[in-house]
């Protein structure tokens, strides 16, 4: 953990601490625009080089030259598990355990489908929970006619009990950036007989996961956010290699098929978390996941889970000074990487601050949300933007008309 006395207490403190900093070399990694400090790769990661590089190479050259050939002599038929693969290192999986495919929204449903066919019972999520979980759980009980349970989230682990079947969690809160205890819910979920799916989507990346160690059997998440694979990058599902083969998906495409190129009429599922796969994957945005994915090779994720926090600890120190309250664990304390500061005209202030060069987002009713991504910041970078905000603040420059127009992604 972190003390506050430890950050720096001026510009110069900062840029010391970028000297020190075994990361800081990441930056130079990634296409950002000149002149921006991006604070957003909470929801969406930017572009490695290498994803530029590997998109153009995939388009003119794979599918241009190669055509349909390029399925087989540039391997596009084996990306899911490719990029699985890496990914498994990033959140302490098996390489076989998580395959790449479809989208978090999909690949929650047929997780916890699959569950339910399983162990009939309630289908459970927190209150609070990102709006996709929860939908996707009310939608598949009205389909499957099963109860449907929401949780008070101050119960915690206590509110698990044997008559839900599966839990939908997110390891990191997506306002907040509080982290769950994934053992402590493990363990109850294993007096419970709960089956619990973790979305990953704002942990995978950021957070050091050890998904094994901690008793986790199955997980969703995105791969646009911290793992920087690009907007509307495929997801991925992880499934314990002896769990997978007792459940059997509801979208049984051929993809998921034992055997996909015999095309028997009957179907058969693959072996382990393959059986998840469904459709074509997209060549395309697997490539650009794939290129970003290298950047994890040689990380290792309990220095970027410390940066992040580092640097979130320093942006709520500002922020405290200039009298913002937060509804996200303190300095010192385990957060995910992002922080989100109170305030009544918030997204008349981040439209301020974006115009300035200094991208957050926001989320209703009142919260500025702030992301930091380890591999793309320096801590100069984060002490500059409490500046903009601080002088958007003085100055009431958020007041301006333009400011408060209601953009549709907010």
């Amino acid at each position: 953990m972190t003390n506050a006395d430890t950050h720096p207490k001026s510009r110069r403190d900062a840029e010391a601490r970028d000297g020190a900093d075994p990361l800081r070399a990441f930056k130079d990694h990634f296409d950002l625009p000149e002149g921006v400090i991006y604070l957003d790769g909470n929801s969406l990661g930017p572009p490695p080089k290498a994803a530029l590089a590997r998109l153009r190479r995939t388009a003119e050259e794979e599918w241009r030259r190669g055509l349909i050939t390029s399925w087989n002599e540039a391997g596009w038929i084996d990306l899911p598990k490719t990029c699985g693969a890496k990914i498994a290192r990033i959140i302490g999986a098996d390489a076989d355990d998580v395959i790449v495919c479809d989208s978090t929204s999909a690949n929650i449903f047929k997780l916890a489908a699959a569950l339910l066919a399983k162990k009939p019972g309630a289908l459970a999520y927190e209150a609070g929970e990102f709006p996709t979980d929860g939908y996707i759980f009310q939608g598949l009980a009205a389909f499957a006619g099963a109860p449907i349970t929401r949780l008070d989230p101050q119960a915690g682990a206590a509110g698990l009990h044997p008559e839900i079947s599966v839990l939908i969690k997110s390891a990191v809160c997506y306002k907040s950036a509080a982290v769950a205890d994934i053992a402590a819910w493990e363990r109850a979920a294993a007096q419970t007989g709960v089956s619990i799916i973790w979305d990953l989507s704002h942990a995978a990346g950021l957070i050091d996961l050890d998904l094994q160690s901690t008793g986790a059997q199955y997980a969703v998440g995105c791969g646009y956010k911290f793992l920087n694979g690009g907007p509307g990058a495929p997801a991925f599902i992880y499934v314990a290699r002896d769990m997978a083969q007792n459940l059997r998906q509801p979208l049984a495409g051929w993809m998921g098929h034992a055997a996909p190129f015999e095309f028997a009429d009957a179907y058969a599922p693959a072996p382990g978390a393959q059986r998840f796969a469904c459709g074509t994957p997209p060549i395309l945005s697997l490539s650009a996941l794939d290129a970003a994915l290298d950047l994890f090779e040689t990380v290792d994720m309990a220095v970027v889970e410390e940066k992040a926090r580092t640097l979130g600890d320093l942006f709520l120190t500002r922020a405290a000074a200039m009298g913002l309250g937060s509804i996200s664990p303190q300095p010192g304390a385990r957060r995910g990487g992002h922080v989100s500061l109170r305030f009544e005209h918030g997204y008349a202030a981040v439209q301020a601050m974006i115009a300035r060069g200094v991208i957050g987002d926001f989320r209703a009713p009142d919260l500025m949300r702030f992301g930091f991504s380890p591999l793309i910041l320096h801590y100069a970078d984060v002490w500059d933007a409490a500046d903009v905000l601080e002088n958007i603040l003085a100055t009431q420059e958020w007041k301006k008309p333009e400011y408060s127009v209601r953009k549709t992604v907010t």
